[in-house]
């Protein structure tokens, strides 16, 4: 290998802009020339009764694994499948009612041609992307999609670059086209990515971490300062609520309520003699159980709260929710 020649930052920076731009130089092109193959792609995976199976060699085969993998979490049953593995007993996983879409820049990848000429004898349709209409791939499938570029952004023409670029992009609107053709929603995702922080923001509900039963700081209207703060201290919350006997809810005592009371003289010697329900706060603001942990953090912040009760359609307290619950649980 012989020696590079030195190159300053400006170099460096002119060298990725030219890259960049032979790129999107390739996905324009991409735009123009896409046809009504690209819908029929659509349609066929749309209607296919099976799953759809990305499969290609080397690069090709990675970019196949990462639209394999956008499918799937977007509605469209997918996965893939190395064709070297396929060619060695793998090949028993794709079923007639399939669709294999096969990838090769140059579209005469020796392991797809004969995956494709196998599977499409049984009945599965092939959707080829390659870089060359008249190849044998292209030939060979019912439906081929142009994959071609003018230039690659390797100055030597050899490593893919723009080529595997436009076949990501290509891939990505496949999934989008149809995520939009299925009327796949937020929630749908959600339930595809369930311990990611979207899948949480939309699953989890407030009564999936709310504290409850025991954990509950709950103090009658007439109990003394006294005992409001001890129930406070104990249950590790910054709030104790004030209910009736039927646990329907009167107000709310915080450690910032304890505060402006010692601040305005509210508390004289005898903590004893200062009923709860004299210097509580009203509850403005409450949340149920069914509600999305989200909507509750978004009125918590909104109102510069730390902790929220949780009511009942009437007005009966099932629990109360604290800001690090919600962080905790990785809602905010």
């Amino acid at each position: 290998m012989s020696s590079a020649p030195s190159t300053n930052n400006t170099g460096f920076i002119n060298i990725a802009r030219r890259v960049i731009r032979i790129e999107q130089t390739a996905i324009d092109d991409l735009a123009v020339k896409l046809d009504d193959s690209f819908a029929q792609a659509c349609q066929t995976i749309l209607q296919s009764k099976g799953r759809l199976i990305i499969t290609g060699m080397g690069k090709s085969g990675h970019i196949s694994n990462k639209m394999a993998a956008t499918l799937a979490s977007t509605g469209t049953p997918a996965y893939f499948v190395h064709p070297g593995e396929a060619l060695h007993g793998d090949l028993g996983m794709i079923l007639p009612e399939d669709v294999v879409i096969a990838i090769s820049n140059s579209g005469s990848t020796e392991e797809l041609l004969v995956l494709a000429s196998a599977t499409k004898r049984h009945g599965t349709t092939i959707i080829s992307m390659t870089g060359n209409p008249e190849s044998a791939l292209a030939e060979l499938s019912d439906i081929h999609l142009d994959i071609g570029v003018e230039e690659e952004a390797c100055p030597l023409g050899l490593a893919p670059t723009s080529s595997t670029t436009v076949t990501l992009v290509l891939g990505d609107a496949l999934a989008v086209a149809l995520l939009e053709a299925r009327g796949f929603t937020h929630e749908d995702f959600a339930r595809s990515h369930p311990a990611g922080r979207l899948g949480k923001r939309l699953l989890v509900h407030v009564g999936d971490i709310m504290h409850s039963g025991e954990q509950l700081p709950v103090v009658a209207p007439d109990a003394s300062m006294q005992q409001a703060i001890l129930e406070m201290t104990s249950k590790k919350l910054g709030a104790t609520l004030i209910c009736d006997e039927q646990q329907t809810l009167l107000g709310i005592f915080t450690d910032g309520d304890l505060r402006r009371s010692f601040e305005k003289d509210k508390i004289q010697s005898d903590m004893d003699s200062v009923h709860i329900s004299e210097i509580s706060s009203s509850c403005k603001y409450v949340t149920q159980a069914r509600q999305l942990a989200v909507d509750a953090l978004t009125l918590m912040q909104a109102h510069e709260i730390t902790v929220l009760p949780v009511v009942d359609d009437k007005q009966r307290v099932t629990g109360i929710i604290h800001m690090h619950d919600l962080l905790k649980a990785g809602i905010a």
